[in-house]
């Protein structure tokens, strides 16, 4: 079974309008309401792919039932840790620029970290777990690597999805896969990246410090596999960029879902470019029909 840890989700609202205009009244011209957080999104797709699922994470009122309400509409199973605090809410702001405001979550207390980390401990090494986001402030990232720690203990392979010290802390478990983009790539390293071969490079560090595959995303540029076997480029596919929300965690799914499946990289690595593809050109997450029409269009090449 596939998990998801989503430690702190939320409602992301979604407002467009043409511009905003500070200190004044602004009239949206459409919005949203989606189940947010990346572990989330990384749920919602998988189970597009067909590919069962379970979430967990903390959940809390009127706002936590929208997001157990959305995941059990998607027919997606989860094993959330209740709490007596509002799941926050994201507002993100589409106009001639975007902005977003996201809000701080609940605090946690010990007995609930308590009841997660137990769920945790009962998982097999037929498992695999999804860590992604950010966790409650009061918590902080580092309760991350406690908790993927408990989880490797089982046998369980980890995907992490995370930025900077986070990303880096978690390499000491052997994630099955990490997925910064070039940017979060070159910030962990201290230096601007500025073509394919520093990529790969520096891509093959993060290697050496214990991931066994890493992905490279790298926007309109296309994106980078890097295994011990080697070093995959997928080409970038034209489309109309229409949304950067979920792309990563759809990448991410997408990997993970084939991987878990079939144990091929290269396969993997193609439908997490397909996944992260097809939700740029959707407004929410990709459909599974979108999905596999981009898949056909991917391209990937031993570099």
């Amino acid at each position: 079974m596939i998990y998801t840890v989503t430690l702190n989700p939320s409602i992301d609202y979604i407002v467009r309008l043409d511009e905003v205009l500070v200190g004044s009244v602004n009239r949206m011209d459409s919005d949203d309401k989606f189940a947010g957080g990346k572990g989330i999104n990384v749920s919602r797709v998988l189970k597009r792919l067909g590919i069962e699922n379970t979430a967990t994470g903390f959940i809390g009122g009127f706002t936590g039932k929208f997001i157990k309400d959305t995941l059990e509409t998607e027919g997606i199973t989860y094993r959330f840790v209740e709490v007596d605090q509002d799941t926050r809410i994201n507002v993100k702001i589409k106009a001639d620029s975007e902005t977003e405001i996201n809000g701080s979550g609940p605090e946690i207390s010990n007995q609930k970290l308590s009841e997660l980390k137990e769920f945790l401990t009962s998982l097999s090494s037929k498992d695999t777990v999804v860590f992604a986001g950010s966790s409650p402030k009061n918590l902080g990232n580092i309760v991350y690597k406690e908790l993927i720690g408990l989880t490797r203990k089982t046998g369980a392979q980890v995907v992490c999805d995370f930025e900077g010290q986070t990303l880096l802390d978690s390499l000491e478990f052997e994630p099955l896969l990490v997925k910064p983009n070039n940017h979060e790539l070159g910030d962990i390293f201290g230096v601007k990246l500025e073509n394919l071969d520093q990529i790969e490079s520096y891509a093959r560090q993060i290697l050496e410090k214990g991931a066994q595959h890493v992905i490279i995303s790298m926007a309109g540029d296309g994106a980078l596999l890097v295994t011990q076997d080697g070093a995959y480029f997928a080409e970038p596919i034209k489309g109309h960029v229409k949304n950067s929300v979920g792309a990563g965690d759809s990448m991410v799914a997408g990997f993970t879902g084939e991987f878990v499946r079939s144990g091929d990289a290269v396969e993997a690595f193609k439908w997490g470019v397909a996944c992260g593809t097809a939700t740029t050109f959707s407004d929410d997450l990709a459909t599974a029909d979108y999905i596999k029409e981009i898949y056909e269009k991917v391209k990937v090449e031993k570099i």
